[in-house]
């Protein structure tokens, strides 16, 4: 620089640090690994769990569904995963998709027993058909991928799609059924 006079009164001298030695770095990696951090993990990890569990319990609290007419309000409702009971929706997905995989035969009516009674486990008819729809859709698809069917994969959902409905309305139908009975 010719002229030290020019100089910019925003400039702040920088302070470079030392580089690392490979020693603090990898003591810097082995301290994840250490006793404290793992019980830290291991109880959030639980509480996380716990709690996820208690709102599952808590789910038929919970209402999603407006009051008004409105029919664009009520496809809304209909598009919300909101009141998909993932803790129940699940299990059925990897026992049907087992199944499906695994089990040729008479056995696969299994699936739509399993369909009946997810439908089944819920006050609504109309969120139980759309649980089981979800479960039908998602364990079709995975069955037809884990078999080797990837010519009938679309097929074969569509299939798991319609099953689900129908067999979650026919379980909503059977509870509802149950209920007026009982009154």
């Amino acid at each position: 620089m010719e002229n030290l006079d020019i100089v910019d009164p925003r400039w702040m001298q920088i302070i470079i640090p030392p580089k690392r030695t490979k020693g603090e770095v990898l003591r810097e990696k082995i301290g994840v690994f250490s006793l404290e951090n793992l019980k830290t993990r291991l109880n959030d990890f639980w509480n996380k769990c716990r709690y996820r569990l208690q709102s599952a319990q808590n789910w038929d609290n919970h209402t999603y569904y407006d009051t008004d007419m409105n029919p664009l309000n009520a496809i809304k409702n209909e598009l919300n995963l909101g009141n998909i009971r993932w803790t129940l929706v699940i299990p059925v997905i990897v026992a049907i998709t087992l199944i499906l995989t695994f089990v040729p035969g008479i056995l696969t009516l299994l699936t739509f027993v399993l369909l009946v009674a997810l439908g089944y486990t819920f006050n609504n008819q109309i969120i139980g058909a759309k649980n089981a729809l979800i479960a039908g859709a998602i364990s079709f698809l995975l069955g037809s991928l884990f078999s080797g069917s990837f010519l009938l994969l679309i097929p074969y959902t569509l299939l798991g799609v319609i099953n689900g409905a129908v067999c979650g309305w026919i379980g909503g139908y059977l509870r509802n059924i149950r209920f007026q009975r009982r009154i």
